[in-house]
């Protein structure tokens, strides 16, 4: 306002929203002010206060956001509604977000759903003009295997050839681009080609003079700036490549150094799902649930729920392994889940059993200073957060805030000059300001130099785990809405879909094919009628223009079950259709049209009332074909079979009802007219098979909906397959039996000139990649055929994460040979040559020479039962030692590998 100063006002903000959200005890008072001072000393107050006006604006227009990282240790962040979450509760430091020694500008990231992420460039565009908003350039540069295939583009070299020269280069390892001197010093076919060659010298040589340049432009995922004067006062500006956003034309780092502060707009899908869940809750079930204040996150139902597995959907907490964990955990508060956030990366992982060993035995929690208690009370006695060791650094060595984050960064980058200064330095500290014994020092110094490198901010986990308890929340609570919003969220991801059906079909919530009648342009939750004296169908009574939401029925709003989710309630119940626009072929216009006229003039009676309403060019064949086999036309209680043999009376039925305006008269030329009364009829046909409607399904939708094709022989071998939903609990390295259909093959040729396979099954649950090295595919390559089902026998990956299959038998299925299959599993006989314990070691290309006598020795120390065998690229290779496979011997091998 005017008058003011920005100091000024966001002191009085402060003071008159905090005393709304909290109790202003001396505490809190003297909080406020030293962050106050700070960022007035800082010169922030205006960053402040325009991050909370969006933010603000989200909130108002029930835009789902969050806000993460360290600003969430801020308490006047929390006054201004930039975060939600109390920090003195999780008890986060102010000084990790900004402290009087940090000399850059603090960084509030915030996370919108993603389909409303544009709406909120456009309102800070609106609100700050045009001339003074933009997003952040970032240069796409050559990289060595594009750099090979552009020169030799470039030079007119085949594309074959330039192509082989490319694929000789190995992928470098995360966060390690590889280069092409280094391909050259690692891959010995590459320096041979190079060496004998003289085309691919040229070509490598000139590659190497363009590698790493500039080759494209595009937009940051997140990064946009706010001027206070025109942006070309900073920075030149043009608009994005084929397109009308304006981009800045310096990028991140430059655009700062120019003066300008980049703030984060990241478009997060998971807060899209929360959004839409929000809004079909308040459709169907009348009620407004605020995200934002399910404090205290207490919630018995929802922590049940994650004790059981059931996270699917759920942020953050729905891989394979992070399932497992929670299981053993049996979470009880949102401390848990924060610490599950933080703890599941490589590293601190490793602490993931120690916490868990805790969580269920509390007398076991113990600290190794009392000092410590004050900040490790809430993740059970472990270092588990980046502030923990700053903290830690801090209370017992004496640090401030300057030197505790020069300590971090230090650790983070793990130069050893630097870790030997920083060491020498905490063991003085500890010593001469904290007190502490020798045998104190050595023992924390290890706790802590694991963690300095991969900790994780605990402001980030907070406002993680929040988030991950907001979706839990919703689907322990609403399971048909957020079942739905996850849907609508994850259509175009074919991969997922299947996976996300299934766990509908868990909880009792059947998801059924789209329907001219019911279905929306996405999938939407349908309210069934149950009062006997109305239709038994959902009626589109209330629904939005993009038809993303529900139906509501005239007689019930309330609509949540009130058991368990997977049982049946007598009186209210409700199903999800698939979408029009999930059709394959029938196209986005004739979708909209159909579900257009529904919505204004009422369900269609039968097929004929629909052609004779929808006259639109893009009723054709093809959308008619597409319409029929997916089951979209299966209400007007015509068989599949039967519509798709009449197809072509069908579209002269259209072509006539087209040509009805223009028929007022007899034809000049033909001399006859159109009988204005036809009537459409069918001619006798036969029903199509159940094989034939989930072939089409599958083929139209993306998977099978009404029914699976292995569900029979799912049924028969239940004592000795696994469901693929349940691989993940196995454990890595493990023999396991797993079937399905063989969804898609690709046959892949290796350097030594032998075929073998990556393939794809799908059964009932879910879907899994299996790698069927050469020596397999020998004996299987008959098997590979897609649609067929298949049985396999093959081992776990030893690596976390990774869900592949590597085959080591496969025979493919009939109901006939099912039950003789299983006899001969119950019995061992198809393990008889494969049973020996092995261990599967992954080493990346580039390491393997390098590493090689490293990897040997520590196989030698740990000697055992279990035969190893080395797996680099699509290479597996059986060594001669046999060891024990125990953790100690994969932390080492880690330690060596990476990763």
């Amino acid at each position: 306002p005017e008058g003011k100063t920005a100091d000024q006002y966001l002191r009085e903000q402060v003071y008159e929203k905090l005393p709304k959200r909290i109790e202003m005890t001396e505490e809190v008072k003297n909080r406020s002010d030293y962050e106050l001072d700070i960022i007035a000393k800082k010169g922030y107050s205006p960053y402040f206060l325009t991050v909370a006006d969006y933010i603000g604006y989200a909130r108002e227009h029930n835009i789902m956001v969050t806000t993460r990282g360290s600003a969430a240790g801020s308490l006047v962040s929390f006054a201004l509604g930039i975060v939600m979450d109390n920090p003195l509760f999780f008890k986060l430091p102010f000084e990790r977000f900004l402290n009087p020694f940090r000399p850059s500008p603090p960084d509030i990231d915030a996370d919108f759903a993603d389909d409303r992420r544009d709406d909120m460039i456009a309102y800070v565009t609106q609100k700050y003009g045009a001339d003074k908003v933009a997003q952040i350039i970032t240069f796409g540069t050559m990289m060595a295997r594009g750099a090979v295939r552009d020169v030799g583009r470039a030079l007119g070299y085949p594309y074959s050839f330039c192509d082989q020269v490319a694929k000789l280069i190995p992928f470098g390892a995360q966060g390690f681009h590889m280069t092409i001197q280094k391909a050259l010093d690692l891959e010995p076919e590459l320096k041979k080609l190079y060496e004998k060659n003289d085309q691919a010298r040229r070509l490598l040589d000139l590659a190497q003079k363009v590698e790493g340049c500039a080759r494209h432009t595009s937009m940051h995922a997140a990064g946009v700036v706010i001027a206070p004067t025109p942006l070309t006062d900073f920075t030149p500006v043009q608009y994005e490549v084929g397109g009308e956003k304006v981009t800045t034309q310096y990028e991140m780092h430059a655009v700062e150094a120019a003066g300008l502060l980049k703030m984060d707009f990241l478009g997060i899908r998971n807060l899209s799902i929360l959004g839409h869940a929000v809004e079909i809750i308040e459709k169907t079930a009348g009620k407004k649930i605020d995200v934002y204040n399910l404090y205290p996150w207490d919630d018995k139902k929802t922590y049940e729920m994650l004790a059981r597995g059931e996270t699917i959907g759920v942020f953050q907490l729905s891989g394979s392994g992070m399932t497992r964990y929670l299981k053993e955990l049996i979470p009880t508060n949102i401390f848990d889940i924060m610490a599950m956030v933080a703890l599941f990366r490589p590293g601190p992982m490793e602490s993931i059993p120690e916490y868990i060993h805790r969580k269920n035995n509390p007398e076991t929690i113990q600290y190794e200073d009392p000092r410590m208690k004050e900040y490790l009370d809430q993740s059970l006695g472990l270092i588990v957060y980046q502030d923990d060791v700053l903290l830690t650094a801090i209370n017992l060595a004496g640090y401030n805030w300057e030197e505790a984050d020069k300590f971090r960064k230090a650790m983070g980058k793990k130069i050893p000059e630097e870790m030997a200064k920083q060491k020498e330095k905490f063991y003085k500290g500890a010593k001469d300001f904290g007190k502490l014994s020798d045998a104190k020092i050595d023992k924390l110094w290890e706790r802590i130099e694991p963690f300095a490198a991969y900790g994780f901010n605990k402001a980030h986990a907070s406002s993680y785990a929040v988030v991950a308890y907001q979706t839990a929340y919703l689907k322990a609570n609403y399971p048909v809405q957020f079942m739905t919003a996850v849907l609508i969220a994850e259509s175009g991801d074919i991969d997922k879909v299947p996976e996300i059906i299934h766990e509908c079909e868990r909880m009792g919530i059947k998801v059924l094919p789209p329907d001219v009648n019911e279905s929306f342009k996405n999938f939407a939750m349908i309210l069934d009628e149950v009062d006997s004296q109305l239709s038994s169908r959902a009626s589109p009574l209330e629904a939005d223009d993009e038809g993303s939401l529900s139906h509501i029925t005239d007689n019930r709003t309330e609509i949540l079950p009130r058991q368990p989710a997977g049982q049946n309630d007598n009186t209210i119940q409700s199903h999800i259709r698939f979408g029009l626009n999930g059709i394959k072929n029938l196209g986005e216009h004739i979708a909209e049209v159909i579900y257009r006229e529904r919505k204004e003039n009422g369900k269609y009676k039968n097929l004929e009332d629909l052609i004779k309403r929808v006259q639109d060019k893009d009723l054709n064949k093809k959308s008619l074909e597409s319409l029929i086999k997916c089951g979209a036309l299966d209400s007007f209680g015509e068989d599949r079979g039967v519509l798709l043999a009449n197809s072509e009376n069908i579209l002269l039925f259209i072509k006539q009802i087209h040509e009805k305006p223009n028929a007022n008269q007899n034809s000049l030329f033909l001399n006859t007219s159109i009988d204005l009364s036809a009537k459409l009829k069918l001619a006798p046909a036969a029903n199509a098979t159940e094989t034939e409607k989930l072939t089409w399904e599958k083929e139209l939708l993306g998977l099978y909906v009404t029914s699976h094709p292995f569900t029979e022989i799912q049924n028969i071998m239940k004592n000795v397959m696994i469901p693929i939903k349940d691989l993940p609990g196995q454990g890595r390295g493990q023999w396991i039996v797993v079937g399905g259909m063989i969804d898609a093959t690709k046959k892949k040729i290796t350097r030594s000139g032998k075929a073998m396979m990556f393939a794809k099954i799908l059964d009932t649950t879910g879907g899994l990649e299996l790698l069927v090295f050469p020596k397999t595919y020998e004996t299987t390559k008959d098997v590979w055929v897609e649609g067929s089902p298949v049985c396999v026998v093959g081992r776990t990956s030893e690596e976390e994460g990774d869900d592949k299959l590597f085959v080591e038998k496969a025979y493919l299925l009939t109901k006939e040979n099912a039950p003789m299959l299983v006899r001969q599993m119950l019995v061992g006989q198809s393990f008889s040559a494969k049973r020996e314990e092995s261990v599967d070691v992954i080493v990346p290309h580039d390491k393997i020479k390098i590493k090689a006598d490293e990897i040997k020795n520590v196989l030698a120390k740990f000697p055992g039962d279990k035969v190893v065998y080395i797996i680099v690229g699509d290479k597996k290779i059986k060594t001669s030692y046999k060891v024990d496979g125990s953790e100690a011997m994969s932390a080492e091998l880690k330690s060596v590998i990476g990763g």
